[in-house]
């Protein structure tokens, strides 16, 4: 039976704890949540009634509050931590962690000071140890239909083929489907981006633009996605995947996105303080734009909504405004 801990009791890590229990394959799943006082309502009611409520924890999932004790003999270190404190987890559960066990990083998102994606921040924090063996888990997966086990596919990227084959089968289950990729660069820049692309169209929605709006933003913006990600090396099918096109269409509709409501709130004319206050749960978007439009100028590449988006977040550009000004850049070929 192999033992999985699950970084992150937020959302998206209970509900993968509650998928993997459903697996075909038994695994022994330990949970590690941070705030001592949310593991033990989770533990006692078997919810995690503040980022997940209505999904419930099965028994067999043991929640813990440290980290020792949820990484104890693990094989399989799950990471589903928001990518700002990604590298601090990781460095704090490095002593617990033995140098067999495989890295797979559910968080979508660059570390805002270093640009860096979280397959690397993992192999930084762990390799004067250890090399790690690491995958990454992305695609268009809301947190709370999964859990509810409604059908999900999503991609399971590692350069190590046999490890990406291994974790495969080790994580299928009903109604929860992988597909594996060796394109990591591109999975995970795919993961980044679309979450700024999903706080342009909310703007969208926000200013009570219509569906022409909408379909040119996510068409355009597959294009942003797909020159930064080309132009870092990865490969064109993958922004074509699940991991791209699909992510970025859920992510830019879908009433449960996080990124989405942020731009919508935006588009109404909201301060991103306040919007950010009355949230739960973190909206990636908001510290990626800017680390993703640095990697675009140092690589000379156009980003003109990641651009507006910036603009909006921390320059404070009205919605309408950038919006404007990207119909009226200049005129070209598609």
């Amino acid at each position: 039976m192999t033992k999985i801990a699950i970084l992150g009791g937020g959302g998206w890590g209970t509900a993968l704890a509650i998928v993997l229990s459903r697996n075909r394959k038994k695994h022994e799943i330990s949970l590690w949540v941070r705030n001592s006082g949310l593991a033990e309502s989770i533990r006692r009611e078997r919810e995690n009634k503040t980022y997940l409520p209505g999904s419930k924890l099965p028994e067999s999932v043991r929640v813990h509050p440290q980290l020792e004790a949820a990484l104890s003999g693990a094989q399989v270190i799950l990471g589903a931590i928001p990518s700002g404190h990604a590298r601090e987890v990781y460095a704090s559960a490095l002593p617990f962690i033995a140098s067999s066990a495989s890295f797979v990083s559910a968080s979508k998102g660059l570390e805002p000071s270093t640009y860096l994606r979280m397959s690397e921040v993992i192999a930084q924090v762990v390799s004067p140890r250890f090399m790690p063996r690491v995958a990454v888990i992305s695609g268009p997966s809301f947190a709370v239909e999964a859990a509810r086990g409604e059908p999900t596919a999503v991609v399971l990227a590692s350069r190590d083929v046999a490890l990406a084959a291994e974790l495969q089968e080790e994580f299928a289950g009903p109604n929860f489907r992988l597909y594996t990729n060796d394109d990591v660069l591109g999975v995970e820049l795919a993961g980044a981006i679309k979450n700024v692309m999903a706080i342009a169209a909310g703007a969208c929605q926000g200013l009570g633009l219509g569906s022409n709006a909408l379909a040119a933003l996510i068409t355009r913006g597959l294009a942003e996605m797909a020159r930064l990600a080309v132009a870092l090396g990865a490969r064109p099918e993958t922004l074509s995947g699940l991991a791209g096109l699909g992510d970025l269409v859920l992510t830019c509709t879908g009433s449960l996105s996080r990124n989405r409501f942020v731009g919508i709130e935006l588009g109404k004319g909201h301060p991103l303080r306040e919007i950010l206050a009355n949230m739960r749960m973190v909206a990636e978007g908001v510290n990626t734009a800017a680390p993703l439009l640095a990697l675009a100028r140092e690589h000379q590449i156009e980003m003109p909504i990641t651009e507006q988006v910036d603009a909006i977040l921390h320059a404070g550009k009205s919605p309408r405004d950038a919006i404007r000004e990207i119909m009226e850049r200049p005129l070209k070929r598609e």
